[in-house]
């Protein structure tokens, strides 16, 4: 692996992303190379607080121009990363009143220059049960009907992506019990 590979891998709330990835940066550890792992909405939510935003969750209310002020801030702060694997956590969307806005629009993905995509899934009954265990966050309603608009939403914003960035997209499903399964196919997707 000749160069550094920046990996944005997408998932919606449920589908087993921080699990996957806290075993994926385990395995590139164990391949001895660099790696670190950014969560985009977390280095956003750190410059948000600097204007006033005390809630994670508040940052899907900002308008759509206040959002891309931020992605814009923290793709810079990304692409300074110079690990041999740098792994960006997102969201392919954010659900906002004015409808989904990409996580990852074209000026992001020029600032950041990705090698890869990785778009995370689960069954949409998996999801609904992960995010009924999870009361740390304050999540809009949840249904199954929503959850399978949101699957769709962010499968069709992630090929954009690959289709503006010319980067491959690995879709993988990450089934109850089957992460190790699913970081092995993605550490071989990014060809480690």
């Amino acid at each position: 692996m000749a160069e550094n590979k920046k990996v944005v891998m997408v998932g919606i709330p449920g589908v087993g992303k921080t699990t996957l990835l806290t075993n994926m940066e385990k395995i590139i550890k164990n391949h001895k190379k660099s790696v670190c792992v950014i969560s985009f909405g977390t280095l956003m939510f750190e410059l948000a607080k600097e204007n006033g935003i005390k809630d994670r969750d508040e940052l899907r209310k900002l308008s759509v121009s206040e959002q891309q002020k931020l992605q814009k801030l923290a793709a810079e702060k990304i692409a300074l990363h110079d690990e041999d694997v740098v792994i960006i956590d997102t969201h392919a969307f954010i659900s906002s009143s004015e409808g989904y806005y990409p996580g990852l629009p074209e000026h992001v993905l020029k600032i950041i220059k990705p090698t890869n995509f990785v778009s995370v899934s689960a069954k949409p009954e998996e999801i609904y049960n992960r995010r009924m265990k999870d009361d740390t966050r304050n999540r809009d309603k949840i249904t199954l009907a929503n959850i399978k608009k949101e699957l769709d939403a962010q499968s069709g914003m992630i090929s954009a992506c690959s289709v503006i960035s010319g980067s491959p997209v690995k879709h993988i499903l990450n089934g109850e019990g089957k992460v190790d399964e699913a970081a092995d196919k993605i550490i071989n997707a990014i060809g480690l």
